[in-house]
């Protein structure tokens, strides 16, 4: 054995799992594509932050790093639930995102339906562990359905701003320097 690696009793291991029923395999493959879901909204916000630097909007650009961060984070959480479940994590591949977009206003678009698309897709996890039975996971997805409440909303009142202001150049400028404030 390596050093600084210690050695698991299989038996203690298996004992430690068998707390909580194993997901079902419905449920785990469906927690596994969400994993994918989360890593691809870090990678499409990543994008935007990209196309947002490249147009001269550090601020917008931070906050949707910001984002991509809260993203990762948010695939963390199911990687572990996963583990901590005794499932098996799984990883697809991550499509490409899109790598521009028409004005700053429909990149704004696009973020708050993905984010609706996001939050359907919380929606039916927690519809399989109710349908499972699986009380632990519907506690687990709950954080998830609040979460998404707050997403769709600030993204919603991003959108609601460049909607109403325009992208003149003064709108754009006051809104770069206090999107610019979010911190990771």
């Amino acid at each position: 054995m390596r050093p600084g690696y210690i050695r698991l009793n299989p038996t203690l291991f298996k004992t430690v799992n068998s707390v909580l029923p194993e997901l079902s395999e419905k449920l785990l493959e469906a927690l596994n594509k969400q994993i994918v879901n989360e890593l691809y909204s870090a990678y499409l916000y990543l994008s935007m932050a990209a196309y947002l630097d490249a147009k001269g909007l550090p601020g917008f650009a931070t906050w949707m790093k910001a984002q991509a961060k809260e993203e990762l984070e948010h695939a963390m959480k199911f990687y572990e639930y996963i583990n901590d479940r005794g499932g098996r994590v799984r990883l697809d591949a991550i499509p490409e995102p899109p790598q521009d977009w028409p004005s700053i206003t429909d990149l704004f678009k696009q973020a708050l339906q993905h984010e609706k698309s996001v939050t359907a897709s919380i929606y039916r996890l927690s519809e399989i562990a109710e349908e499972d039975k699986d009380r632990a996971s519907q506690v687990f997805l709950q954080w998830f359905i609040n979460e998404q409440v707050e997403e769709e909303k600030t993204f919603a009142e991003i959108l609601g701003k460049l909607e109403l202001a325009g992208e003149t150049p003064q709108a754009l400028f006051l809104m770069d320097s206090k999107l610019g404030e979010r911190k990771p």
